[in-house]
């Protein structure tokens, strides 16, 4: 819709909407048109009221938009990415009404407006800066089934607190006594005694899982957040409402506290934009299997009360996101129990790493219950073979269940564009079949995300450049991966519990394969026969200002970087390997086993230029299950790339004995 029909469409629809309010023409100003960022901003002025409608130039499908409340030129960063991407940005000027009736008066009649006259979306986005907490809440409140999802920035959400000045906080008096006027009250006590405060009277807003976010400043003197927002959140919790909190600590804090950066404008954006947009038309339900279920964990959840449950996976899991969202999801559904939750996560590391850190990272502080694992980025990612990809991963189920042969397990399948390139192309990438080989066989349930987001943006629900961005995904990303999760586990939790209904043993199973890593454990480099050439360093630290990862860096590590310096290493067990930090003067090792025919390794990865990369190399498996002699040694040849013969052992790890 090019300026000129979008003027004449909102004043021609203004004529018609204060026609039926029964408002005269000359109580509504003529449209004035400005630019805004580089977009066209339509003023309207109705009686003493003003409307800014900023429109986007090419609208998104279901005519999403952002309500704003209060300081409509303050911090604008999310509100321009919004409007880049499809979204109109309305405000309305009800300044010194303070979210009272008579500004929701007001806010009903805009909302009439954008709905039914100009076609917006009938779930608008609310955005609240400092005391417009006081809007959107009530608003929202009022009308808790026509809200997609609410942002608030440093929001009053008492204003006993601001501008009453009752608690820690500064208040103000004459704000205060205009608060009394617009709401009627005829005296501080009467004001005192409202029960309609945003704090207040959340429940029909939980109801209908209205997800909010408020960023706060912890040094806040003005709208102190112990008095408002952690108020609120607390309240809509334990509701049943989705809440996020995010402090912003970087960069200036101003007006005492109250005014400070907003440090990442893409996330509000995005956070805004994944529950604005329409409903999804491809349901969950296609992508996941729940075979034997999680009855197991259920009945322990509701029954016991007590829940262990650990995620084990590469950086996806490491990083913040879907992961929190499953752990509330938990707690939400099974709210009297007590949860341990194990954050097994580690970047680059697929199910090879997993079935050898799994007794130190999960198991040696006890039996799980649940277990969520991922490996298909990694496996594929770091050039596993097949054969790895099953053993590994079988040897991850059989372990678990060794020491707790109830214990329920998901698979979960990321998405990369490798992935989305096979399923565009009618295959099912060999990664995913190795895994679903394995869960098939014991009845895990499992989740093809990877295969979700493909058929969804080809769906043309979202766009992986704009919307999902990377394999490491956005906050929109992780939304669609926590979505799917929560479907997926309300599917298998959403059975009734009879009274006789038992945890029962997984069913024992002959191996798919005896070679498989279910007795996986790391071994301490203690372990190994030095000579020559090597060292123990005690607290080891890179010198080349390359960066490490956690747990290799300032900790035990063997190192030579000396050709021909050689280990010995006695081990018992059907494979074995070692754990290195692989960075930009990674060598080259030769080793062989038990007097074997020599092999070579070259430690140099695509990622050691600018990494002290953690990385577990096989060096043999499928050994008889006795004892064996690995010998290992520094070698003079390196990769091109690589900027000297270094060799760095953080464990060997070993497929041992029963």
């Amino acid at each position: 819709m090019n300026s000129r029909s979008l003027t004449f469409t909102l004043a021609y629809a203004l004529c018609l909407f204060f026609f039926s309010l029964s408002i005269s023409a000359q109580d509504i100003a003529p449209i004035d048109t400005i630019e805004w960022k580089g977009f066209q901003r339509y003023n309207l002025k109705i009686g003493e009221r003003d409307i800014r409608i900023v429109a986007p130039k090419s609208e998104l499908e279901g005519k999403p938009w952002l309500w704003r409340a209060r300081f409509p030129d303050w911090h604008t960063e999310q509100d321009s990415i919004l409007v880049a991407e499809g979204f109109h940005l309305v405000y309305v000027n009800t300044d010194n009404l303070f979210g009272s009736p008579k500004a929701m008066e007001v806010w009903d009649q805009v909302y009439d407006l954008m709905t039914k006259k100009y076609g917006l979306n009938k779930k608008p986005s609310l955005s609240g800066i400092s005391r417009g907490g006081l809007f959107v809440y009530s608003w929202a409140k009022r009308h808790p089934d026509k809200v997609a999802c609410i942002y608030a920035e440093a929001p009053v959400c008492d204003f006993k607190s601001w501008p009453g000045g009752q608690g820690k906080g500064l208040g103000s008096e004459t704000d205060w006594e205009k608060l009394k006027e617009a709401y009627g009250f005829a005296s501080d006590e009467e004001a005192n005694s409202y029960e309609g405060n945003p704090i207040d009277g959340l429940k029909e807003l939980a109801k209908n899982k209205v997800p909010i976010l408020h960023m706060i400043g912890l040094e806040d003197q003005v709208v102190p957040p112990e008095e408002n927002t952690f108020i609120l959140v607390e309240n809509y919790l334990r509701l049943g409402g989705s809440a996020t909190v995010v402090p912003c600590t970087q960069g200036e804090q101003k007006l005492h506290g109250h005014h400070f950066d907003i440090e990442s404008p893409r996330l509000v954006a995005d956070f805004i934009k994944y529950h604005s947009v329409k409903e999804a038309k491809l349901s969950s339900k296609t992508f996941y299997k729940i075979r034997g279920g999680l009855k197991n964990s259920q009945i322990k959840f509701e029954r016991d009360k007590k829940g262990r449950v650990a995620f084990l996976g590469g950086s996806i899991t490491y990083n913040p996101g879907w992961r929190d969202s499953v752990m509330n999801f938990l707690q939400e559904r099974f709210p009297d129990t007590e949860f341990e939750f194990i954050a097994a996560g580690i970047p680059s590391m697929g199910s090879v790493p997993g079935a050898f850190r799994l007794e130190r990272d999960v198991l040696s502080t006890g039996p799980i219950d649940l277990l969520f694992e991922e490996a298909a980025v990694n496996d594929a990612t770091n050039g596993r073979t097949d054969q790895e990809q099953q053993l590994a991963m079988e040897g991850i189920v059989r372990h678990l269940r060794k020491e707790n042969p109830a214990a329920d397990m998901v698979l979960f399948h990321f998405v990369d564009p490798d992935k989305i390139g096979s399923y565009n192309r009618g295959e099912v990438p060999e990664v995913i079949k190795n895994h679903e080989r394995v869960a098939e066989y014991y009845g895990l349930p499992s989740l093809n995300l990877a295969e979700e987001v493909t058929k969804r943006i080809a769906n043309k629900e979202f766009t992986w450049e704009e919307d999902f961005k990377n394999l490491h995904p956005s906050p929109f990303g992780q939304g669609v991966y926590a979505h799917s999760m929560i479907d997926m586990l309300k599917t298998a939790y959403g059975g009734h519990l009879d009274q006789d209904d038992k945890i029962t043993a997984n069913q024992s199973l002959s191996m798919l394969n005896v070679a498989a890593f279910d007795r996986g454990s790391l071994v301490d480099i203690s372990k190994a026969k030095i000579g020559k050439g090597w060292q123990i360093v005690e607290a080891w630290k890179p010198t080349d200002q390359t960066g490490t990862r956690a747990n290799y860096v300032d900790v035990p590590m063997l190192v030579s970087e000396s050709p021909e310096s050689k280990l010995k290493f006695k081990f018992n067990g059907n494979a074995v390997g070692i754990a290195v930090a692989a960075g930009q003067d990674a060598g080259k090792i030769a080793y062989r086993i038990d007097n074997g025919e020599w092999k070579t390794q070259d430690l140099f990865t695509q990622w050691s230029a600018h990494l002290h990369l953690p990385w577990y190399y096989l060096l043999a498996i499928d050994l008889e299950s006795e004892e064996h002699k690995l010998e290992l040694k520094v070698i003079e040849d390196k990769n091109p790339n690589s900027s000297g013969n270094a060799v760095r052992i953080r464990y060997f790890f070993v497929n041992g004995l029963d």
